[in-house]
């Protein structure tokens, strides 16, 4: 598998989801809930349409807090709800 390195030196797999959004809850232990927002063309009539989606991410030493923008990419199961951490 092709890798390659982010600003932070942290290693991304090529096709890794990566996802941005908005911190929005910081109350659990190394854990963030991170929104993330796109917008998706309505199949039928045409209009764009936002939709919201909020996940659960690692967040090693709780360093970000509510309001910061983040960057979360996908990977293995570390808990029930977790599956991203932070970049």
């Amino acid at each position: 598998m092709e890798t390659k390195n982010t600003q932070k030196n942290t290693e991304v797999k090529k096709g890794s989801n990566i996802l941005s959004g908005v911190v929005t809850s910081d109350k659990m232990k190394d854990t963030v809930v991170v929104k993330v927002s796109r917008f998706l063309k309505h199949p039928k009539y045409g209009k764009y349409i936002k939709i919201d989606k909020k996940y659960k991410a690692h967040d090693a030493g709780n360093t970000k807090h509510v309001g910061d923008k983040v960057e979360i990419i996908e990977t293995k199961p570390i808990s029930k709800d977790k599956h991203f951490k932070l970049i």
